[in-house]
């Protein structure tokens, strides 16, 4: 959600009126749609090119600097486990906020200036939020909330708004309704409506350009985590890959819509591409994706236990692959179950509970008797 939440502002900076000519630069703005695309597409290389393009139009104007931080973002994913390049990133943000005062003033009101601001210091919040330190990331994604609701008034004017509104309409119905605790903080927060907001996100995956491909990872993780409905998912996460067919994240979480949807054989085309990458968080995805091929799609539950009791030995994160330790611990207690087994399966089932966040896996964890 925090990354959601800092990539809006992101988009709000290129959206509103402003003084700024590279906002009324066709081919500046395309440079930087292109420098996206590149970066999404693990072309790095290539994507510094149309970004020194803008530089050398625009020296040291602030998206110059958040772009620098997004290839860093996507170049070191995730970037919390590098202490150098996370410095590096911060200091990419604090050069965003340095350029804004020099240009605008400190404490400038004009509207490039505070959204340019609300974009670095989003994505600062989200390493704050990668580290674990709550308190700090949620004080910025508080800061962004009226722009969201003014950014809702805004979509006839720009369809990337489709986005960001749809995502603020659904996830303000559905946060409380997986975190009640927090009901009593949302009162005074604009509704929403799941359906609407599903829609509206449909909407930006086929008119967004900024936003369309994080519309449509987004869509499919809802579909996966929420709606249980992978079959939906796969639409996304498939065009995603062929927009973006060098982007492991993006085949990571296409292999996993097409295996959640009963769709073995195409999911095991990407799993031989995903087994190449022996670094990071990405074996225990593949192995995790491996284990429920085995186990769903071959019949073979002793491969399939092999695959999950590696998965489950090698070590995930907690903001991509948590959820594949969970599905490996379900994988174990359905496989135990099969064997006659049914307190060694409750006990994965309980394993698996407490990694779980998919509707659909806490479902079936829950229903075991």
């Amino acid at each position: 959600m925090l990354r959601f939440l800092f990539l809006f502002t992101f988009i709000v900076s290129f959206s509103l009126p402003s003084h700024a000519q590279l906002l009324h630069d066709p081919a500046s703005m395309k440079n930087v749609q292109n420098s996206l695309d590149k970066i999404y597409n693990y072309e790095f290389d290539e994507a510094e090119v149309f970004m020194s393009h803008i530089e050398k139009k625009y020296p040291n104007h602030p998206v110059s600097h958040i772009l620098d931080s997004f290839i860093l973002f996507w170049k070191y994913l995730p970037i919390k486990d590098n202490p150098v390049k996370s410095k590096e990133y911060f200091k990419k943000l604090e050069l965003c906020l340095e350029s804004i005062n020099k240009k605008f003033g400190k404490n400038s009101t004009d509207p490039e200036a505070v959204f340019y601001t609300m974009v670095a210091r989003g994505y600062m919040a989200m390493l704050y939020n990668y580290r674990g330190e709550m308190v700090n990331a949620a004080g910025e994604g508080k800061k962004a909330y009226n722009a969201f609701t003014e950014g809702m008034k805004l979509i006839s004017k720009n369809p990337e708004f489709y986005f960001t509104s749809g995502m603020y309409n659904y996830y303000i119905e559905v946060y409380p309704e997986e975190h009640p605790i927090v009901k009593p903080l949302l009162i005074f927060f604009k509704s929403g409506n799941k359906e609407l907001g599903l829609k509206q996100i449909d909407n930006a995956t086929k008119v967004g350009t900024i936003t369309r491909a994080e519309s449509c990872f987004y869509l499919a993780h809802l579909y996966l985590k929420y709606e249980s409905r992978p079959e939906k998912a796969v639409v996304y996460t498939e065009k995603l890959v062929n927009l973006y067919p060098h982007n492991p994240v993006f085949r990571m979480k296409n292999t996993e819509s097409l295996l959640l949807a009963g769709k073995y054989e195409s999911a095991a085309k990407d799993i031989a591409i995903l087994r190449k990458i022996n670094t990071g968080f990405y074996p225990v995805a593949w192995r995790t994706f491996q284990g429920i091929v085995e186990e769903k799609g071959e019949n073979n539950d002793t491969a399939a236990q092999h695959e999950y009791l590696l998965a489950l030995k090698t070590p995930h994160d907690d903001q991509y692959t948590k959820e594949y330790h969970a599905l490996a611990y379900a994988g174990l207690a359905r496989i135990s179950a099969r064997a006659g087994n049914k307190q060694k399966a409750r006990d994965y089932y309980k394993k698996c509970l407490e990694k779980a966040e998919y509707r659909a896996v806490i479902k079936e964890a829950k229903s075991f008797k």
